[in-house]
């Protein structure tokens, strides 16, 4: 699934491509895609895009009077292609631009859903009302009185939007192995330096992440030119039974939640 430095370079560069064009067409060949409580996808026909912003791992496509926001989920990519280039079986919502570009929206698994509403009507999206602040701009104290009353993991908690927004499975175990904290431990038994300690490390890790185009992004905009370096700097996930970079003790890998956790048992004990 593509995390916060993901998102926000699919946005970067799609505005370079995009801004100011207006849309002359939309095709919707899978319309489970769009949610139910959208409004007219169509609407949007002959309107200009202004802009592209991202709220975590959302992205909001601004237009004077509308913005359509979409979740990528776990296989969403966005392609750039000519009007002309044939159809690829897994692009489901087509939107055509002036100048004979198409933005295609790809979904392996269909996962990714798109809502269009009324930009007046934004802080009323229930998604976005339940997102906590990303790791820039959230409170420490905030995050530590988040936490600190409940008898889950710290790693299922950081993937909990509505306690910290922008973090997926990648970043998560990136941010407790450089913070040293195992992520097994209950967010009831996290102590405020060491939820500071969690806020620093993920907002040192995640600017590096956007600057480097993300970790998976290849896999979302390689049509774009993009390829993502991130990968060159991750020191614990993916890394099982290789050594860890501060002790050389081998990463273990475990599950937790439902999802893979790697981390070093010496140092995050």
């Amino acid at each position: 699934m593509p995390e916060l430095p993901e998102v926000r370079t699919v946005a970067s560069v799609l505005k370079k491509e995009l801004i100011n064009k207006k849309i002359t067409d939309v095709k919707i060949i899978y319309s489970k895609i769009i949610s139910k409580d959208s409004l007219d996808i169509n609407l949007l026909i002959n309107k200009t895009l202004k802009d592209i912003t991202t709220i975590g791992k959302y992205l909001l496509f601004h237009f004077d009077k509308y913005i359509l926001i979409s979740h990528l989920r776990m296989e969403g990519k966005y392609f750039i292609k000519t009007q002309d280039d044939s159809f690829e079986k897994h692009e489901h919502i087509i939107f055509n631009f002036e100048d004979n570009i198409s933005l295609r929206y790809h979904d392996t698994r269909r996962f990714g859903r798109m809502t269009l509403i009324k930009k007046v009507d934004l802080h009323k999206v229930n998604s976005l009302k339940k997102l906590a602040p990303e790791p820039f701009t959230i409170n420490k104290e905030d995050f530590y009185q988040r936490i600190n009353k409940k008898d889950v993991s710290i790693k299922t908690l950081l993937l909990d939007q509505t306690i910290i927004n922008g973090l997926g499975n990648i970043y998560a175990n990136e941010v407790l192995y450089v913070s040293k904290i195992n992520p097994s431990r209950k967010g009831k038994d996290i102590t405020l330096k060491e939820a500071s300690t969690i806020i620093d490390s993920a907002i040192d890790i995640l600017n590096l992440a956007i600057k480097e185009g993300g970790t998976t992004i290849k896999s979302y905009t390689s049509s774009l030119g993009v390829i993502g370096n991130y990968q060159q700097y991750l020191k614990v996930h993916k890394k099982e039974n290789e050594p860890c970079t501060f002790c050389h003790m081998p990463i273990k890998k475990i599950k937790i939640n439902g999802r893979s956790t790697y981390y070093c048992p010496k140092c995050q004990k």
